[in-house]
Parts: structure tokens; sequence; C-alpha cells
């Protein structure tokens, strides 16, 4: 047998019950009895958080409709609530060392086993601690109980938490998070495993490994063994005693790797990943072993000539394109739906998510992003950092962590954190604040604990830094007293913005250096979304219901995007007519964003767009929304990160060739047309270009046109020396330029740049009806189906904005997740496409549909 495969761990997920300490008043000690019954407890697995429970149990309505999450009484969760479950043990099992491990606790708990106390809430305390007890004299043969009473955060507790982008959870998120697990050793145990990677960036052709791990002794007396290793054909082994009750470091230095495959982030080559095997040996018999996947990469910071922070991974300067991400409300997400997410990331073309929050009941999240190639930034949130949300008065420059037991229990928290998750090749940057500085005596215990844990990648003192003098999001100039400014920069815009700001502004969230979080506002999903939260008798107009369902503060309503839909659109008269524009507004908008740092790449570094996903069905800040319907932003995020891309300049009215990948494409053919609202070509220019690897290059300046009509349409095309298609991009676009009030006084912060004038699409809805014809054919394997779509516009008209969809024949609800390599297209006169969706395997026979904005019917 081999003995890495040997069981040395058993999860504590299944049979927990739980119940509210008001209604089950006994002690503890009690509860952990073998005869107690807990009688009117609910049952739940873990990782689960008390209101995730009691929904599942049907105790409220879906919180996730209307105000549902209204109607749940805070009240019930300022008490503790008492987690209880039971696992048996054979006399083989305690006859070893066991212990007793939680990875998340919010925020506090007593714990007792078999009638006894095992630590106290004074102990365990904090959300984003690790415990691990040993419980070997505590434990018997056969059943044994588990009890904890879980206490919940408190005003002033650094719990988990959401900002102003969905309403709190009435809970706080309070329970067992994450997850529970006891563990069988013989003795010791191998913790806290580390893999660091170095290569040789002049040739990428060798790695130098240094290995590590912690060996504790359980013991009260010394022991004597080997630690012995393994990758792949690599083998090392070292022999070490170990002091009773204590920890020694064991290191492995100068291992070597020729020609390594290498973890690349998405699109630049594969996410290669290798296994670590570790055991620990005692006069022959295995005593604990560890297993962890890693991957061969090299991470760098560097600064640009402006100033601006930017990342290297194995040597090569990579643009971050990315979206910030958001657990469930209730922290309910399943592997199932995580995994749709991240592959929702790649597919389009995006390379990085932000957690602003350590998130993740477990490291589902952390692995996917291992391996699909999916760059993270992880850190602390900024919910901390403002009395709004953490509930008690911060401090202006260094938020809310400034007291010495505070520093005390965030820096231990840090420390948990890096060594729960160093090993992740897709983690790229730390952040240990969001909106402001650690205070410097908190700074100097990051720093010790990077020194001592983590010294393989770069850390921000803040997402913030550049430009925060101008007083965007604090009073307070970012800058640390120990390490200077962060080099990114956080200056918004998060509400309503056009186009054109993202080339031509200078000054805050435009196309140059990081940007850490930006957004061009709120993103209403698709009718079929809303139908999902909305009740029907408040589906149209616009009122207090959709209100709830947007963010907080100056995000709590759809004001700014009404207008913006209204003056560029035309008005929206039924939420019919409202769902179709907002989809087209949040394509029109997402694209120029990642589309300018691209074209400025160089100057830009990196882009996150606030935010990729959702915690609960709402209208803003979103990719795809809670049911992974995408919104029109989706597929404007596809197109605009493609590799190889043809892109528009707002800025200077210019065509620009993008290439992403680390070598030149060249005998490139770029089509240029223009077409007015008649569907009339106006011009067609056909160039030959070369696109250099990493490059953005512009290639052709449009002339001045004077027969355009006051909306037109632009398309792009690229083909291969071939002549076969290898990106396409339409754009519609008005004579009538918008224009940005610089000089606006916007209150109470400075969130967005206000439009004094918008470009003007109204006469979009005189389009004349587009024929359009679509065939389709279904492909189906084991775990997926393919659809490969021919979609044709016979008509001499362009027909607009078009959405492909794949239902259920029977419901006639939307499959979801749904990869299609293209969408919210629109053709040319007489063109047809090829378009394949790819899509998990449903046994409900697919129906293809097509809605747009001009389709004859």
């Amino acid at each position: 047998m081999n003995t890495y495969d040997l069981h040395f761990e058993k999860s504590l997920t299944n049979g927990w019950m739980i119940q509210s300490s008001v209604e089950m008043k006994q002690t503890g000690n009690e509860i952990s009895k073998h005869n107690f019954d807990i009688h009117g407890g609910y049952p739940t697995s873990v990782p689960s958080t008390v209101l995730s429970a009691l929904v599942k149990h049907g105790i409220y309505e879906d919180p996730y409709f209307g105000m549902n999450l209204k109607k749940i009484p805070e009240k019930s969760f300022k008490k503790s609530w008492w987690y209880r479950t039971a696992f048996l043990l054979s006399q083989t099992d305690i006859e070893k060392t066991v212990l007793l491990e939680f990875d998340g606790i919010n925020y506090s708990a007593n714990i007792w086993l078999n009638g006894n106390l095992i630590a106290t809430s004074n102990q365990v305390k904090g959300a984003f601690r690790r415990f691990q007890f040993d419980i070997s004299r505590f434990i018997c043969e056969g059943k044994n109980v588990l009890t904890l009473e879980v206490f919940p955060p408190k005003s002033g507790d650094f719990s988990t938490g959401f900002v102003d982008w969905n309403p709190p959870p009435p809970d706080r998120n309070m329970g067992l998070f994450r997850s529970v697990r006891l563990r069988f050793c013989k003795d010791v145990t191998v913790e806290n495993p580390f893999v660091q990677t170095k290569l040789d960036l002049e040739t990428l052709e060798e790695a130098t490994l240094t290995i590590s791990a912690e060996l504790a002794n359980h013991t009260d007396r010394a022991i004597s063994g080997v630690i012995e290793g393994k990758i792949e054909s690599i083998q090392f082994d070292k022999r070490i005693q170990i002091k009773p009750q204590s920890r020694e470091t064991v290191e492995f230095t100068g291992l070597t790797l020729a020609n390594p495959k290498l973890w690349w982030p998405h699109n630049l080559g594969e996410p290669t990943l290798y296994d670590l095997n570790l055991k620990f040996t005692t006069g022959g018999e295995v005593c604990d072993v560890a297993h962890v996947r890693f991957g061969i990469r090299e991470v760098e910071a560097y600064t640009n000539e402006a100033g601006h922070k930017g990342f290297k991974i194995n040597g090569k300067k990579v643009l971050i394109k990315a979206g910030g991400w958001t657990d469930d409300l209730l922290l309910a997400d399943t592997p199932e739906s995580i995994d749709a997410q991240l592959q929702y990331v790649r597919h389009m073309n995006l390379n990085s998510i932000r957690l602003e929050g350590i998130w993740g009941k477990d490291q589902t999240l952390y692995n996917l992003c291992d391996q699909y190639g999916i760059l993270m930034m992880v850190g602390w949130s900024c919910h901390w950092e403002h009395e709004q949300y953490l509930g008690k008065p911060v401090d202006s420059r260094y938020g809310g962590v400034f007291t010495d037991e505070d520093i005390k229990l965030i820096s231990r928290s840090w420390q948990d954190q890096v060594l729960w998750l160093r090993n992740h090749p897709s983690i790229y940057v730390w952040t240990v604040a969001s909106d402001k500085v650690p205070k410097p005596e908190l700074e100097r215990k990051y720093i010790d604990i990077f020194r001592k844990y983590d010294p393989t990648r770069p850390y921000l003192n803040s997402t913030g830094g550049v430009g925060s003098e101008q007083q965007i999001i604090g009073e307070d100039t970012v800058v640390s007293e120990i390490s200077g400014s962060s080099g990114v920069k956080m200056l918004g815009p998060y509400a309503y913005t056009p186009p054109i700001y993202w080339y031509t502004d200078t000054q805050r969230g435009g196309a140059y250096g990081f940007n850490t979080e930006t957004s061009p506002g709120a993103a209403v999903p698709v009718l079929e979304s809303i139908r999902k939260m909305i009740p029907e008798d408040h589906l149209w107009p616009i009122d207090e219901f959709w209100n709830f369902h947007c963010g907080l503060n100056e995000f709590d309503n759809l004001d700014r995007y009404q207008e913006a839909i209204h003056r560029r659109y035309g008005e929206a008269r039924s939420v019919e007519e409202f769902a179709m524009k907002a989809q087209v507004l949040n394509y029109e908008l997402t694209r120029p964003m990642f589309e300018a740092f691209r074209a400025n790449r160089g100057i830009a570094t990196g882009i996150v767009q606030w935010m990729l996903n959702a915690a609960w069905p709402k209208m803003y800040w979103q990719l795809y929304d809670k049911y992974l319907y995408p919104t029109g932003g989706f597929y404007a995020a596809r197109k605009a990160c493609e590799p190889l891309h043809l892109l528009y300049h707002y800025g200077n009215h210019s065509i620009y060739i993008v290439n992403d990948h680390l070598t030149p494409v060249t005998n490139l053919k770029a089509i240029i047309r223009i077409l007015d609202i008649h569907s009339k070509e106006i011009l067609n220019k056909k160039l030959t270009i070369h696109a250099k690897p990493e490059s953005s290059i512009k290639i052709f300046d449009i002339p001045k046109l004077d027969s355009l009509t006051t909306t037109y349409f632009l398309d792009l095309q690229l083909h291969d020396e071939y002549n076969i298609e290898l990106a396409n991009n339409f754009y519609w676009l008005s004579t009538k330029p918008d224009v940005l009030d610089y000089e606006a006084d916007v209150r109470p912060w400075p969130y967005y740049t206000p439009t004094k004038e918008f470009s003007d699409f109204a006469t979009l809805n005189a389009l004349p009806a587009a024929k359009v014809t679509v065939d389709y054919r279904c492909q189906t394997t084991d775990n997926e189906q393919t659809i490969d779509t021919q979609i044709t516009n016979l008509s001499n008209r362009i027909a607009f904005f078009i959405e492909l969809k794949v239902s259920h024949k029977t419901t006639g609800e939307t499959l979801l997740p749904i990869f299609w390599q293209d969408n919210d297209i629109s053709l040319l006169p007489g063109q047809t496409k090829t378009i394949k969706a790819v899509l998990p395997f449903t046994e409900q026979e697919p129906l293809l549909s097509i809605e747009g904005w001009n389709l004859e019917h």
C-alpha cells in the first residue's frame, strides 16, 4: 500500500444539528453527553452559517426574492447557537494522537467533547483564526459527541462581511463557516508544508525548489525519525529529532528541476501543477503524511516609468484583467457554482480575480484558480476600515485595527491565512489593507510574517495609494510610513461612466496605472433574472423593490442608469424594453473600459472590474448575475479581452491591434468598415498588419466623414493569411459626443464623473426589422453538450444586438451556465456567422432561440 494514501484525516461534514440557545438552555456539558436529546434542532452539514441552515429548512422564505431578507429578524441571531455532532472512533483510532481542527468559526465559541470543556470563547475567537486541539484524552471508542456554543460577531468584531454591494445577512454569517476535521497521527504531525520555487528567468529551463514543513511532537518525550519527500522523480529525506511538546521546522534547499513545466496564467500558457508528498516515519512506522499541490512560477512586482506598479509572472509582464469576487450572501456556494463561475472568468478572457475579504468556506476556490490559471489578489476587506460596516469608531488613516489587542488578533489571523493558502500559485499578491493603510505596528508584524512564512510574492499595503491626495475614497493620503505608496490606485469610478472617460481621464480611474476596483456602474440583469428577484406586481415601473436589490448608500437606486438609458437610447416604456436596452448599455459601457487599459498597456498595468459576480440577486456591479445568467457586460468583456484583438479608441478615433501573446502574429488582414444608420457603407479599408508580442499598436486613423448619420456603425474584422476570421468587433457610435463634467461637486464623495451631454443613439429605435434565420445542431457527450449554430441575416439592413439563448424545451428556462463563442452579436446585411456553445449535459432536449433589437417576428 502506498503510504501517502493512508487514512490520516476524517472530515466532520455531516450529521450536525443546530439550535438557538434561547430554545435550548442546557449547558454545553449536558448537550455534549451521549444521551442528550437535541429535540427540535435543525439538521445541517458543515460548513454552514446558521441562517443558511435555517433557509434550507424553509424557516424563512427565499431571502433572495423581493424584500424577504428584510423580514428575517436580526434578534434571532443576537444570542449564541449550538452546533452538535457525533462521530464514531475505532479502537485503532483512539490509540493514536487525535487532533480536532477548525478552519473558521464566526465569531467565537465554547467547545465541549463528551462532557468535557475543550476550549472557551476567550481562546476561540476571531473569524479568520484557525484552531487545533489535541483531544486524545477526551475521546472514547464508539460514539463521541462534539458540541460548540457559537457566539455571533458583535459590533466592532473583525468578522466576515460585505460592504456596499449588498445588504448584510441578518446573522452576520455566524456559525461554522469553514471546515472541521479530525486528524490522526502516531505522535507526530507533518504540518504547514511549503514549496518555494525560483526560476532561471533568462532561459526558464531550470527551477530551484525549497521545501519546508513543521514537525509537531504531541508527546512528552523526544522523538527521532525521518522526514521523506517526493516530487515526481525527485526524492529527498532527512533525519531529525523533535523535543517533547515542540515543533521543529525542517527545510530542504537546492533541489533542482530541469526543464520544468511552468504554471502560467490563462491565455499565456498551461497552468501546470506538481504534487509534493511528505511522510514522517519512526521505527519504520509512518506517523503522518502531507500532500501539497503547487505550481512552479515566479512572481515579481515592477514599477513603470510613471511610478505605477505592475506584475510579472515568470519574467513576463502581465496586464491584469480582473473582476472582483464575492462569496454568496449566506456563504452557501457549492463546488459546482464556484467551478461554473471560474470557467466564466476564463471564458471572458480575464486572467485574475480580486478577493476583498479572504473568501471561501474551504480551498475549492483557490484550487480551481490554480487549475484554470486564474491569478488571485487576496486580502482583507474594507469593511473593517469604515464605522458603518465594522460597527465601531475607526481611525481615519488606519481603519478599525489600531489597538494593541486588535493588532495582535489580526496579525495572528493573517498568519493563519498565509499558512493556509501560501502554496497556491494562483495567488500573486497579498493585500493587507483596502481603502486605508495598516498602522505601522501592524504592518511591521505583516512584514515579519511574510519574511518568515512567505517571501515568494509581493504584498500591497493598500489597494489605493496613487492619487489618494485627491481624497476620492477618504480624507487621508494613503501612503504607508513604512513602505510608502502601494503604487496602485483606487479612484473609481463606481457609477455610470461613458466610453470616452476611460481613454481621456488622466487623473482618476482612466486607463493608466493599476486600477484595483472600478466600474461603469449599475448592471441590470436580463428580464428572466429580474422576474426571479422582483415580484410580478413590482416589475414596472421601477420602485423600492428594485432599489432594495441595488447597492447601499449612493448606490441604492438606478437613477443615473435610467437617465443614461433615456438620454442615449430613448425612454423605456415597459420592463421588457428596459431590460433589453439595459443589456445594450451594459455592453456599450463595459467593453471600452477593458479595451482602454489594453490599448494603453505599458502605461496601464491592471484593471479590476468592480464587480465580477453577485452575492445575491442585484442590479449593480456584475458581469453575470446570481443565477449565472450573463449580462450584456459578459460578452463585452470576452470581446474586449480576447488575446488578439482589434479595437476602436474612443479618445483619438483610431483603430488598434492588441496582441497579448508572447509571440508575434504576422500577415494579418484588418478590414475596417463604417456603415450609417441605413446600413449604407461609408468606408471600407483593408490593411495588412503585423502584431508584435505583448503589444498595442495603432494601425489606422479614421478620417473625418461628412456623410455620417447621428448613429452609425463600425465593423472590425481580423483575418489570417488564409482569410480565416480570427476576431471581429462591432460598435455603434454617435456623432454627438459624450461630454463629462469634471468640475461637478459630487457628494458625499466623488465616486464618479457626471455627464453633461450624452451620445445619441435614439435612431436605433427606428431601425427597420431584419429577417434572420438560425440553424443548429446538438452533440452530446457524457458530461457536456455542444451546440453548433449558423445564424444568417437575410436582410439588406443590420440586425442589431442579437442574443442567442438555449432553454429547456418544456420549462422554457434558460440552460446555465453556458459558454458561447460569441453572443450579443450584430449581423451586417447578408452576413452569416457560425457560433458554438458548450453547456453541461442535461437530459432535457435543448431549444435554441434568438432575441434581438430589430428582429422580424
